[in-house]
């Protein structure tokens, strides 16, 4: 099996010397017999050499780190080493002399990577925690343990000691893919120079064939590592963020599908810690994650804001006063209650109205976050408690300084992630977390007597009810490369869908940076356009009060100005 034979190879100490073990073993007959495609991936992942002078197989950091597949030659364990290694280079020359929080998902490709990258830390003598009995851990959990321990160790040490993590995971991808990430001493994701820096030295490793990493074997890197109890850390203290003796009190009926992922062992513990009725309906993590229902293109992908991946959880909604489901990295949320799954727009806007009311000690110069392509249901809750909203480009990342800091109260995707401060102000997590969120979800009803879509139907008669839509259009390289010159003033028209224009954006107003794309505003609606990092299209987001009529007038009228100003 793969599985044995990634073991054998991870006892070989230079890199390349590994690399061509597993040429020599993809020699021998019958090696992938009775090997299912998750094996055979594995085995790609030692098997193949990316090449660092395509470009396509280089180290590339998106917003969510690196990602790829191993059959592509996108993620494999040279880049592993070379990432890790460039790490390494980075802390080093930011002056980190903390520990490393190591963390991976329930992917195929993240233990043999988690492995990888372990071995090149120990090579450094770099200090590596690590969960108890070499577990599996979710994102947030990282986040809050490099948070805790910077935290508590600002007045004893000096800064030198401060620590980072790396965690390794694709999120909610499909199974095959791969993906790595850097948290800084800050806990959240890496900022755009930070990436730079570490996907340029990384790929001057590659461009070297790996000859300047050292490594030690497996066996050496493990009991290098310090074991940490990520998770018994991470629910003990919940109670800080959530208002876990309401949820107790109210003693709702909740169940959770942790969807193959890292939140199962952190739910497991919740339900025991706090004595909650919370029953986990899927317990299994087979890598093939074969058990999900396949998304609405036929392919498997854990996103736990798609109806089609959270069917399995919807047929028996009707058990549960609130059920919930998480992504392998459990970085994601999703809500269900009576009315099925929650759009992630709707419950942000859901938690903005309801913290802002609910959080005591929270200042009121305390802002609102929320990215470009977010529904202006939340401009207008943020509005009408006459505090300042932050409206940054797509991005966590963006959100991360304001949370670390305590000026941001909350942070929110609309694909399903956020942050938000303790209940007394302080910094919880720095990169998004599911399950807080998740619980979130049990304490606004718990508190309220509401469920979260009664919530949003409540604040819909106030503010208002938004449509919204994103359509994904095919693009030639030279449009997706007009996005990056666009300005204000390419767009001469002066209404959209029959409404005069209030603004056109190219910068985000919250902090200024570059949105990449182009939002147009009116009173009645929006839309915002941004090329994809990875494929020959661009993504048009859009939202009306008017109605659905209005919001197809407005894609329409989008499309029109979009073929207009990309044509130059």
């Amino acid at each position: 099996m793969a599985q044995q034979a990634a073991k054998d190879a991870s006892d070989i100490g230079d890199p390349q010397r590994a690399l061509r073990f597993w040429q020599v073993r993809a020699d021998q007959p019958n090696i992938n017999q009775g090997a299912n495609r998750m094996d055979a991936n594995v085995k790609a992942f030692f098997d193949e050499t990316p090449d660092a002078n395509i470009a396509k197989e280089r180290v590339a950091f998106g917003t969510s780190g690196h990602r790829g597949r191993a059959t592509d030659r996108t993620f494999n364990a040279a880049h592993i080493f070379a990432i890790t290694q460039a790490v390494v280079d980075y802390r080093s020359e930011a002056g980190y002399q903390g520990p490393m929080f190591l963390g991976y998902d329930t992917h195929a490709l993240s233990k043999p990577a988690w492995e990888c990258a372990l071995r090149v830390l120990a090579a450094n003598k770099v200090s590596v925690f690590i969960e108890k009995d070499n577990g599996i851990t979710a994102t947030p959990l990282v986040s809050r343990a490099i948070l805790q321990h910077n935290q508590l160790n600002h007045q004893a040490t000096p800064d030198t000691a401060l620590a980072d993590g790396l965690i390794i995971t694709p999120s909610h991808n499909p199974p095959e893919d791969g993906g790595i990430k850097y948290n800084p001493s800050h806990g959240g994701p890496a900022d755009t120079e930070a990436t730079k820096w570490i996907e340029l030295r990384a790929n001057a490793y590659l461009l070297r064939q790996l000859c300047d990493i050292s490594l030690v074997p497996l066996e050496q890197a493990l009991a290098h590592a310090q074991a940490y109890d990520f998770t018994a850390h991470y629910v003990a203290q919940l109670g800080d963020v959530v208002d876990m003796a309401a949820i107790q009190k109210a003693n709702l009926t909740l169940g959770v599908d942790p969807m193959g992922g890292t939140a199962l062992p952190v739910w497991q513990a919740v339900a025991e810690h706090y004595g909650l009725n919370l029953e986990v309906v899927n317990t299994s993590t087979d890598a093939s994650f074969d058990f999900m229902p396949l998304d609405h293109d036929g392919k498997i992908r854990m996103d736990c804001s798609s109806p089609d991946a959270m069917a399995n959880l919807l047929k028996i909604k009707d058990r549960f006063d609130l059920a919930f489901g998480n992504d392998p990295d459990a970085d994601r949320h999703g809500i269900v209650d009576a009315n099925g799954l929650m759009n992630p727009n709707h419950f942000l806007a859901v938690c903005v109205d309801y913290l802002i009311g609910h959080r005591s000690e929270w200042a009121e110069t305390l802002n609102i976050g929320k990215t470009l392509v977010s529904s202006s249901m939340i401009d207008r809750v943020v509005a009408a408690h006459q505090r300042e909203l932050y409206e940054v480009p797509v991005g966590f990342k963006w959100f991360v300084e304001g949370l670390h800091d305590g000026w941001l109260a909350f942070g929110g995707e609309e694909s399903a992630g956020a942050s938000l401060l303790t209940r007394n102000g302080k910094a919880w997590s720095t990169d998004k977390d599911g399950i807080a969120l998740c619980l979130l979800a049990a304490e606004i009803t718990a508190v309220t007597g509401k469920t979260p879509s009664e919530y949003y139907r409540a604040l819909t008669e106030r503010f208002g009810e938004p449509f919204y839509k994103r359509v994904d259009t095919a693009c030639t390289a030279a449009e997706k490369a007009a996005f990056k010159k666009l300005t204000a003033d390419s767009v001469t028209e002066t209404t959209l869908a029959g409404d005069p224009i209030t603004a056109v954006l190219v910068n985000a107003p919250g902090n200024g940076a570059a949105i990449g794309g182009l939002k147009v505003v009116t009173d009645n609606g929006w839309f915002a356009a941004r090329p994809s990092g990875t494929e020959s299209l661009y993504k048009v987001y859009a939202e009306s009060f008017k109605g659905p009529q209005h919001l197809d007038e407005l894609i329409e009228s989008a499309s029109a100005l979009l073929s207009s100003v990309l044509k130059g």
